[in-house]
């Protein structure tokens, strides 16, 4: 149903339950925010949308993005008492945000140059998009607002030295309206630029645009037992007996089908972890552990979004510095999804009428899941378990673990191998430390792969970014 107001002398015709925000910028009519994005449920927080309404001859100011139209309303964006809130408002945010370009930019719009007060200098204006953002659209939760009043923060959960649960997606960096997140170090928002530089910094080879940056693609088989061709546990073990590194971050299964996140200093260590579990596992936590124990050689096997957390941490952290000679070696993995334990074994009980628990070996290949109980195999077709996806997986498009030092997985490979990529020189020379027997990759099976993920991703991803788009329009 069309309900017709007034705003700003101008009569406008919108749908019931629109807000006078939109409203406005329906008729073309600028009011300036920055804690409102359209894909997220409007807060309120910033109040630079502050405008003022009369109906039934009474006035009062409200914010225009969560006050939803009447019919008969009357609205003025632009009163001299408006202008005189915004302006204080914008004053009051430069004098806590001096160097922000956004904040600097629209106190000029108001003619705001210089705060008559001084505060502490700080970036984050607590406008709540990020929180709203990783909770609403990605699922994760990994930011929260922390504490009240003059203490209130953002930040991760419990005040956390590093975050297990941020997975690197960047979607609280796009909607920052600040330099706030980027500069957060306890979260690992991952942009394109992060990306490019990352890889500058670490990796060699040919950038590929599906890829990455890589300069060798095999598939091998070791002698070692593992996943596929073992190659994951025969790096690891080459790498442990050359003294490429001391201590290595595994997932390993616990009690059931349950896994967790450990440091082994041994082969014996390294082969109790073989074989993929398939559950996102919190790891950055042990990883601060580890080097706050004084390893300093450190292997960390990971998936996409686990090494995106970890190039963060020797990007922002300076770790080299910070802890000198920490040098971390990352193995990626290959992944399109990971998924909820709880919900994996519930489903798997119900379509197969077998404990996920006492499976042997659980196996994704060739569209298909596979679980191996009692020397038994049972399978679907992996896209029938998309309700046990985790929160947030469908925001990363990272298939082939691209920041990694060497990447590995079994899509492109012949049944019993395994796909590797190299990415770096401490990647090649672990593969080269490593024996195996080499065949040729189908690369065209890992691209396909990669676009689609790619693909998934860009689509969540849109709701943000023409919400971005719609921001700088106005």
């Amino acid at each position: 149903m069309k309900m017709k107001l007034e705003i700003d002398g101008m009569e406008a015709e919108i749908e019931e339950g629109s807000t006078i925000l939109e409203t406005a910028r329906s008729v073309g009519i600028d009011i300036p925010t920055l804690c409102y994005h359209p894909a997220l449920e409007p807060f309120g927080a910033c109040r630079l949308c502050s405008v003022e309404i009369e109906k039934r001859g009474r006035k009062k100011i409200v914010t225009a993005c969560n006050y939803p139209v009447e019919g008969g309303l009357v609205v003025n964006t632009k009163s001299t008492e408006i202008i005189d809130i915004r302006k204080m408002l914008l004053e009051l945010l430069l004098a806590r945000c001096p160097e922000e370009e956004r904040i600097q930019s629209l106190a000029r719009d108001y003619g705001v140059v210089k705060p008559r007060f001084k505060l502490e200098d700080e970036h984050c204006i607590l406008c709540g998009l990020c929180t709203r953002v990783c909770e609403e659209l990605v699922g994760i939760s990994a930011i929260n607002v922390i504490s009240r009043g003059v203490e209130r923060e953002v930040g991760a959960p419990y005040r956390s030295e590093l975050s297990d649960d941020c997975i690197g997606c960047g979607s609280c960096a796009l909607v920052c309206p600040t330099e706030a997140i980027k500069r957060m170090a306890n979260i690992y928002p991952t942009t394109a630029e992060d990306i490019r530089e990352i890889e500058d910094r670490f990796l060699e080879g040919e950038r590929d645009e599906e890829l990455g940056v890589y300069s060798d693609l095999i598939a091998g088989k070791t002698h070692v037992s593992g996943q596929d061709g073992g190659m994951v546990t025969a790096l690891l073990i080459a790498g442990m007996e050359n003294n490429f590194f001391d201590a290595a971050l595994v997932v390993r299964r616990e009690e059931g089908y349950k896994a967790e996140a450990v440091v082994v200093h041994d082969v014996e260590g390294i082969k109790s972890a073989r074989g993929t579990k398939y559950l996102r596992v919190p790891m950055m936590s042990k990883l601060e552990e580890a080097v706050s124990d004084g390893k300093r050689k450190i292997a960390v096997v990971g998936t996409p979004c686990e090494v995106r957390a970890v190039r963060k941490i020797q990007q922002r952290w300076d770790l080299e510095r910070k802890f000198p000679g920490v040098e971390i070696i990352v193995l990626g993995l290959y992944c399109l999804e990971s998924f909820d334990y709880e919900g994996l074994k519930e489903d798997t009980r119900r379509r197969f009428g077998v404990d996920l628990d006492k499976a042997e070996k659980t196996q994704i290949t060739r569209g298909k899941y596979v679980v191996t109980v009692d020397g038994g195999d049972y399978s679907c077709d992996v896209r029938e378990l998309e309700n046990e996806v985790r929160e947030g997986c469908p925001f990363c498009d990272d298939f082939v673990s691209r920041l990694a030092d060497i990447s590995i997985g079994s899509v492109g490979s012949p049944d019993g191998y395994s796909t590797v990529i190299v990415r770096s020189k401490i990647g090649k020379k672990l593969l080269d430390a490593t024996e195996f027997i080499e065949v040729e990759v189908d690369k065209k099976e890992i691209v396909k792969l990669v676009k689609l993920k790619k693909r998934n991703a860009d689509r969540n991803f849109a709701k943000i970014l023409e919400g971005l788009e719609t921001r700088e329009k106005n």
